[in-house]
């Protein structure tokens, strides 16, 4: 019978969920404390005990262990299965407002400048990020949809809404890091989530086509005919 070896054994811990937990934490305590550019793979790996060449394992690269620092970070304060019901708007940009007064939130834009610069692994990394959050916006819009709507016509009006809708919210959490004396984040949020109920129903309206020389539009019949 076949035996590991005890390089083997530490290998295979090393590529466990164990492993990858532990890295996190300290990449997460890292870059809090030294931002992106001072944390490096070697501090890392000093802090979490977990090798140097295991994290890349993991991660692929630093960008993407930065998105799975944020990704979790998220997760730990919009939970997913909170929403399994889909609550009001409102609390959700209340779990928003917490994402973004967390040590890490700030990290979303640290490594923006790299991803729109990239065609590579960042790029793809932040991407997918942004395509999760709309994706979740989606959610939330397609369980409020009404009935009798044409189906592939409310889903194109969705994802149209939920990117302007992560567009708000991303610049709110920018103007939050940068000046956040300059307003009240809770009221911000509050009040977009207030924008979005007035307006909700007019998702899923299909704006009606304009009529041809409608009132006042000069037709030829308007004026009389001429004498």
């Amino acid at each position: 019978m076949a035996t590991v070896s005890s390089r083997g054994r530490r290998r295979i811990d090393e590529i466990g969920e164990e492993s990858r937990r532990r890295i996190l934490d300290a990449a997460e305590e890292l870059l809090a404390k030294s931002g992106f550019d001072r944390t490096s793979f070697v501090d890392i790996s000093e802090l979490s005990g977990i090798s140097r060449g295991s994290i890349p394992w993991h991660f692929k690269n630093k960008a993407g262990l930065v998105m799975a620092v944020v990704e979790r970070a998220v997760d730990r304060v919009m939970r997913p299965e909170r929403y399994r019901v889909v609550p009001p708007l409102a609390e959700v940009f209340d779990d928003y407002a917490a994402w973004v007064r967390s040590d890490n939130s700030a990290l979303l834009f640290m490594i923006l400048t790299e991803a729109m610069n990239s065609t590579g692994a960042v790029h793809a990394q932040y991407q997918q990020f942004l395509a999760q959050r709309r994706e979740g916006l989606e959610t939330v819009l397609r369980l409020k949809r009404p009935k009798g709507v044409d189906p592939e016509a409310a889903a194109k009006r969705e994802r149209a809404f939920a990117v302007a809708l992560n567009g708000a919210l991303i610049g709110i959490h920018l103007q939050a890091l940068i000046d956040p004396d300059s307003f009240d984040l809770d009221q911000a949020l509050q009040s977009l989530a207030a924008l979005v109920d007035e307006h909700l129903a007019d998702i899923w309206e299909i704006p009606s086509a304009p009529t041809r020389g409608g009132a006042g539009g000069g037709g030829r019949d308007s004026g009389g005919s001429a004498g």
